[in-house]
């Protein structure tokens, strides 16, 4: 009599690959989230612009559905960046994947994101609310302020 496992096999996306977000599509999305951000649009106006969703804008942005070509293009246009800004910064080990896809026992990138103080709002909301103050010699101020604090609480601890 056969042995019978009750132990389900991992979960198997398209071509056999493990299923979950692919690091490369995290990585792109994480990218239109910061541009999206930087320039204080919605998902909703994105959506509107690309005639989709915000719920389909919030599955590119985490990476759950992949950007097609043709889709990134349009993206790209909106958010008046190249094709290649979506790419840039991208962690080596995200870029040195093998072409057929994710390693085995590679999952889900989400948590470099949630560590990445560039992805975090709070960064894109900083950085958009200095580059509104107009008067270049109060920007440049507000600058060397917030870097002595910085010294400052590095120092302390």
């Amino acid at each position: 009599m056969a042995e019978v496992s009750l132990v389900a096999p991992p979960r198997r996306g398209r071509r056999g690959r493990r299923a979950g977000p692919h690091p490369v599509d995290i990585h792109v999305g994480s990218r239109v989230r910061m541009r999206r951000t930087l320039l204080g649009m919605s998902q909703e106006k994105l959506g509107d612009a690309l005639a989709l969703t915000f719920q389909q804008v919030q599955k590119y942005e985490r990476g759950a559905n992949r950007v097609g070509a043709s889709r990134l293009f349009e993206i790209s246009r909106i958010l008046d960046v190249p094709v290649s800004f979506f790419f840039e910064d991208m962690p080596s080990e995200t870029a040195s994947l093998d072409p057929a896809g994710m390693t085995p026992g590679t999952t889900d990138n989400s948590e470099e994101f949630d560590r990445d103080p560039l992805a975090k709002r709070e960064t894109l909301e900083l950085v958009r609310a200095y580059y509104r103050i107009g008067d270049p010699r109060v920007r440049k101020r507000v600058f060397e302020l917030t870097k002595a604090v910085a010294a400052n609480t590095t120092a302390a601890e």
